[in-house]
Order: C-alpha cells, then sequence, then structure tokens
C-alpha cells in the first residue's frame, strides 16, 4: 500500500506520540544526569577543600613551631638562624607533596617566588593575582593559574617571614572524576534516548497501523469510487470501533450512492440554467444588484435615501423615427448609442434602471453607495455628452442623421429597492426626485443645454465643475419654483468672460432691474455670440422692462409642457 502522505505543515499521530513521550524520557535522564555531575562536582570540590586545608594547616603549624624555637632561644634577630629555619620550611613543604601535580610555593606581596617545591616561572599576570591574594591575606578555597596551569588552592600568611604561602594541586588532576562521570553520563544518556526512541517508534507504529489502514482504504476509495472497499477490523478496542463505524459508513453511502447521483445531475443542471439567466441578467442589471438580489433571496427591501437620478432622452427622435425608412436602420444607430451612454454610466458605478422608448434612466448612490455619488453622476452627465460628439461623428463617417441628447439629473429623497409582483419584479427608484429628474430632461431641449442640473445637485458640486445658473423654472405638475443649472468639466477664456456676465445679469433679473439685466445679458451675447440662454434672457427682461410683472412676482417662470 502507498505510504501515507502528509500536507506540509501537518504532523502524523505517530510523530506525535513520540513529540510527547520522547522529551519526557529525556528531560528525566538529562535530570539525573546534571544532578549527578553537580552531585561529584560537589563532592570533589569538598574533598579538595579537606585535603588542601589540611596541609595548609599543617605547613602553618610546622612553619610557627619552627619560629617558636627561634623565638625561644632569642635567635630570632640572627639571619643565619633564620634563613635556616626557612629553609627546614622548605623541606617539610616538599615532605607533603605525594604528587607530580601537587605544587607549594611562597610569594612576597610583590608575588615573587621566594620559595618553591618544584621549578616554576609565573608570568606578569599570575604575579600579580598571588600579589593581590597575599594583600588580601586570602584563606578559602580558590583557583589561581600557575606556570600556564588552572589549580585549585588554598593559603595562608605567614607574618614571620612576610611568605603568602600557597597549597595547590592541578584542576585537571582533581576534577578528573568528574570529568569521566560527566562522559559516561552522557554515553548513557545518549544510548538511553535511542533505546526509548526504538521503542517509542515500534509502539506508535502498533497503535497507528489500524488508523493507517482505515486512510488507505478511505483514499482507495476517494481516487477509484469503489465503495465496495472495507477496513479488517483488528483490535476490539476504540480503533476497532472506528474501523467497524468506518465500514458501516461506507455501507450508508453506498446505498445512497445512486441517489446522489441523481441529485447531483439535476443540481448541475439547475446551475447551469441559473448561471446562462444570470449571465443575460448582468446585461441588464449591475452585478452588485444581483448580489443583493441573491442575498436578499430574490426581493431587496424598499428603503429611503438621498440619490441622484438622472433622465437622458433624444430631443429629436420622433424627427429621426421619420427620416429613417427602415426600422432596422433606426436600431442599427440606437444600440451602439446606447452602448456608448450605458458604458459611460457603468464606468462611474451608476446603476440602469430602464430605457423608455429614447430615453435612458440611471440613478448613483444604490445599491452600493459612494461618498462622491453626487461627483460621480455630474461627471457621468458630462461625460455623456462628449461620448455623443463622438457618437455623432461616427453618424456623420456613415452618413446618418445625428442625435441631439439633452440630461437632466437630480438630487433628491427617493424609494429604492425591488418593486413589482412575483411575476415581475425590478429594483428601481420612485418618488417626486424622480419626476423631477425627467422634467429636467425636458427642459434641455427649451434651454438648448446638453445637461441640466437641479438646485440640490448644484448645491454639492459647485466646488468640483463650473457651473451656470439658466433659471428659475416650475415644472408641469409642481407649483414650487426651482433653479435648474448647466455644468462643463472646463470653460474657456470667452465662456468664463460670458457666464461672468451672465450672472451679473442674473441678479439684477430677479431684483427687478431690467434695464441693467438687460445690458449685461447684450454684453454676454457679444462675448458668446448666439448664446440662446442669455438671448432668451435678453428678449425676457427687455419684454419686463416694458410691461413690469406683477409685484409678487418671484421669477419663475411656469412650464406648461413636459
Amino acid at each position: 500500500m502507498e505510504r501515507a502522505r502528509h500536507p506540509e505543515g501537518l504532523v502524523s499521530i505517530r510523530w506525535k506520540i513520540i513529540l510527547i513521550v520522547v522529551p519526557l524520557i529525556v528531560a528525566t535522564l538529562l535530570l539525573t544526569g546534571v544532578s549527578s555531575y553537580f552531585s561529584a562536582s560537589n563532592g570533589i570540590t569538598r574533598l579538595a577543600r579537606d585535603f588542601l586545608g589540611f596541609k595548609a594547616q599543617e605547613l602553618q603549624g610546622q612553619a610557627q613551631s619552627q619560629w617558636r624555637l627561634l623565638v625561644d632561644n632569642n635567635l630570632a634577630g640572627s639571619p643565619e638562624m633564620v634563613s635556616a629555619t626557612k629553609a627546614a620550611v622548605e623541606g617539610y613543604a616538599r615532605s607533603l607533596i605525594r604528587s607530580a601535580t601537587e605544587l607549594i610555593v611562597a610569594v612576597g606581596v610583590d608575588g615573587e617566588v621566594v620559595m618553591s617545591t618544584s621549578a616554576v616561572s609565573l608570568t606578569a599576570e599570575e604575579r600579580a593575582a598571588l600579589s593581590e591574594a597575599a594583600r588580601a591575606r586570602r584563606t578559602e578555597l580558590m583557583t589561581v593559574s600557575l606556570g600556564g596551569r588552572s589549580r585549585v588552592a588554598q593559603g595562608f600568611w605567614f607574618e614571620p617571614f612576610g611568605w603568602y604561602l600557597v597549597v595547590s594541586e592541578e584542576r585537571q588532576a582533581f576534577y578528573a572524576q568528574v570529568t569521566e562521570i560527566a562522559v559516561r553520563t552522557g554515553i548513557i544518556l545518549v544510548a538511553a534516548i535511542l533505546a526509548g526512541l526504538a521503542l517509542v517508534l515500534g509502539f506508535a507504529a502498533y497503535l497507528t497501523r489500524p488508523l493507517k489502514r482505515v486512510v488507505g482504504t478511505m483514499r482507495e476509495i476517494i481516487s477509484t469510487n469503489d465503495l465496495s472497499k472495507r477496513v479488517v477490523v483488528e483490535y476490539h478496542d476504540e480503533i476497532g470501533q472506528l474501523a467497524q463505524t468506518f465500514n458501516l459508513m461506507v455501507d450508508g453511502l453506498e446505498k445512497a450512492y445512486r441517489e446522489i447521483k441523481g441529485f447531483a445531475l439535476k443540481a448541475a443542471v439547475a446551475r447551469a440554467r441559473e448561471r446562462k439567466i444570470k449571465d443575460v441578467f448582468q446585461q441588464y442589471v449591475k452585478p452588485e444588484v444581483i448580489a443583493e438580489v441573491e442575498k436578499a433571496q430574490g426581493r431587496i427591501q424598499a428603503r429611503e435615501d438621498d440619490l441622484c437620478v438622472m433622465f437622458s432622452h433624444i430631443t429629436n427622435f420622433s424627427e429621426l423615427t421619420a427620416r429613417f425608412p427602415r426600422p432596422d436602420e433606426l436600431v442599427q444607430s440606437l444600440e451602439p448609442y446606447f452602448r456608448a451612454m450605458v458604458d459611460t454610466i457603468l464606468d462611474a458605478d451608476g446603476m440602469v434602471d430602464k430605457f423608455i422608448t429614447d430615453a435612458v434612466m440611471a440613478f448613483f448612490g444604490a445599491p452600493v453607495k459612494h461618498d462622491d455619488d453626487p461627483h460621480r453622476s455630474v461627471k457621468t452627465g458630462i461625460a455623456m455628452t462628449e461620448a455623443l460628439d463622438r457618437f455623432n461623428q461616427q453618424q456623420k463617417k456613415a452618413g446618418r442623421e445625428a442625435f441631439a441628447v439633452s440630461v437632466g439629473i437630480n438630487r433628491g429623497r427617493v424609494t429604492v429597492g425591488t418593486m413589482g409582483t412575483e411575476d415581475k419584479m425590478n429594483y428601481t427608484v420612485i418618488g417626486d426626485a424622480v419626476n423631477l429628474a425627467s422634467r429636467l430632461s425636458g427642459l434641455a431641449k427649451v434651454y438648448t443645454q446638453p445637461l441640466i442640473l437641479s438646485e440640490t445637485l448644484y448645491e454639492l458640486v459647485k466646488e468640483d465643475f463650473p457651473c451656470r445658473l439658466l433659471d428659475s423654472v416650475a415644472v408641469k405638475g409642481r407649483k414650487q419654483g426651482v433653479k435648474i443649472f448647466t455644468a462643463r468639466r472646463s470653460l474657456t477664456a470667452r465662456e468664463r468672460e460670458g457666464w461672468a456676465l451672465h450672472e451679473r445679469g442674473m441678479t439684477c433679473y430677479y431684483a427687478r432691474d431690467f434695464a441693467r439685466a438687460s445690458a449685461h445679458f447684450s454684453q454676454a451675447l457679444k462675448v458668446l455670440p448666439g448664446d440662446p440662454v442669455a438671448a432668451m434672457l435678453l428678449e425676457r427682461s427687455r419684454k419686463y422692462r416694458l410691461a413690469p410683472p406683477p409685484a409678487e412676482w418671484d421669477g419663475v417662470e411656469v412650464m406648461t409642457h413636459k
């Protein structure tokens, strides 16, 4: 059977057992070995202290005994007798030596050797260390270096001679047994770990063998789809119960397999059908709406929100219909036109709501809301007029009629969501703000402007685009007047001058100063010859100058048509 493979990062049960048991064995042996090593080291240290301390006491006693003899016989002042006494102490020190590695030296406070049981040459650092010990009169066990060899030593100060005597033994010789214990402990530890690892590996293999068979059988079933495979039940324990349960599960799967295949076939067909419908639906509705519909299980709950609603329609559609002899020729022109308009809206994350004969309705801010939706809507309206220019150039090359289009955009409170019946639903917006947007699109033809904005939208974008006040109107179906504006991406120098004159004329116009208003509009026409808005307001100002409007006049023009 193929060896079980484990995905990268996963650890098999066998190795989990090993990783749990082996550290316990290693930790126990390490603690035992370290404890033995430190016990031996402490024992040797105590032995060194006692051994060297005994010799130091014997040597100190002998020196004091020899000195008392000189003092008792009044010979302490005789250099010859003092020298003989020092020689006697040196001889006694030599008698204390029991191995070639032992050494007894005497130094002065300057660290210079004055007596030694064997030849030794001290370095400057070693003399300095002995000088420091002599000055401090150290008597405890210490480690010193003599002649380049590390030694365990114990010393004492003998005042009559001015000597600091040091009894020492090479450290390596003293702790040889400790080193031997450490080596043996290491060997025993490695052997015990290897033996323990072998035992644990065998035990883990014994435990996991049935599990490997279960996994192997499962992999075989997965690779061959043969549900007749079964696992041999080896043990009557929890692992055996696992194997038996696995066999029962396979029995159940085998019985259900035929039904599962039937359900899978039906599901595949349903998914293919759903994908086809969804692909078709995406040609008309943004993917975000489809996602919302799926999330809401078919119906997006209607809600109120402030959105930017756009209407765009072909103002010369009736003339175009009459001039195209065959309907298919008009369709051939409408298709690229609608594609250019829709692509421009979708590029700004706008939502195309519907097509109404020659009109396109869209809105910005749902189902996905952006902080700059007002800016996006105006930028899209300008881009649509630019796309229309490119479209008309292609129309001219094809020998077809040019399209005249008007775009109206309003910002207001609407109801947005899924509306309709179970048989026919649409994600759309309704409300008075929608009606106003439609009316603004119709006014574009009256004011000969490709783009008209409502006052509520103007207040949100006036810092982003150059805008021009066109008029204050009450569209059909509304009594309240609203100011309407147009916008551009940028202005030429003449347009900036002409628009500024027009703005001053509008200020005088609403202040009922029709004479000055006429003058400003007349100047605007000189800067912008043929400007239809300035010409219309100039004519209206001259009329009001001759026949002033009533006192309650507020500058609002009431529209009697859509």
